[in-house]
């Protein structure tokens, strides 16, 4: 039962031709002498370290950056969630940007206001200056407000969409998107304004 196999048993086996489409059986031999560990080691070092310059190396590594750069870029515009950045992966981010994307945001007009309130400051007359500064307490007061309401409303949402997912970082995420204007936005929007995801 445990003893080695008699003589008459392995030749047959091994005299049998060795046909690559049948799997071979696991207990019959294998036909050839198993190498010798450091003639193993040997020609796994050989495959593993082909003969290849520092400037192939270099060049290999530049090529294979550039591919996952340009998957990364496709993925953020289309929103495919195999190759989008770390920071951006999981159903957690992809429910904030939904949520931010779904509303309409006083943020995300801060920079076209901010430009128009500049050039309000920048003239040279002390009413228009004196509206310039009332504007912008007024904008960042709106933003702030805005941005509360939004965070608040997204963290209860979370936790009833997603209690055992870790959250971490998801508010402040979605709070950073809501500063893009709609179109600079990458991933690209997936949803439309008033459609709740």
């Amino acid at each position: 039962m445990f003893g080695s196999r008699s003589k008459n048993e392995k030749t047959p086996a091994a005299q049998a031709p060795v046909d690559s489409q049948t799997p071979r059986d696991p207990q019959a031999p294998k036909g050839r002498p198993t190498p010798k560990r450091s003639v193993a080691q040997s020609q796994r070092r050989s495959v593993a370290n082909t003969p290849m310059t520092r400037k192939e190396a270099a060049k290999r590594t530049r090529d294979a950056r550039r591919a996952d750069m340009a998957k990364q870029r496709e993925a953020l515009a289309s929103g495919d969630e195999r190759y989008l950045p770390a920071r951006d992966k999981g159903p957690v981010r992809k429910f904030a940007r939904d949520f931010v994307d779904s509303r309409f945001c006083i943020a995300e007009y801060f920079l076209p206001l901010a430009v128009i309130i500049l050039v309000l400051s920048m003239l040279r007359n002390p009413q228009l200056q004196n509206i310039a500064l009332l504007l912008w307490l007024g904008v960042i007061i709106l933003i702030v407000i805005d941005s509360i309401g939004i965070g608040i409303r997204l963290k209860k949402q979370l936790r009833e969409r997603f209690p055992d997912e870790p959250k971490r970082g998801a508010v402040a995420y979605a709070l950073m998107r809501t500063l893009q204007m709609r179109r600079l936005r990458l991933p690209k929007p997936q949803v439309k304004r008033g459609e709740r995801p």
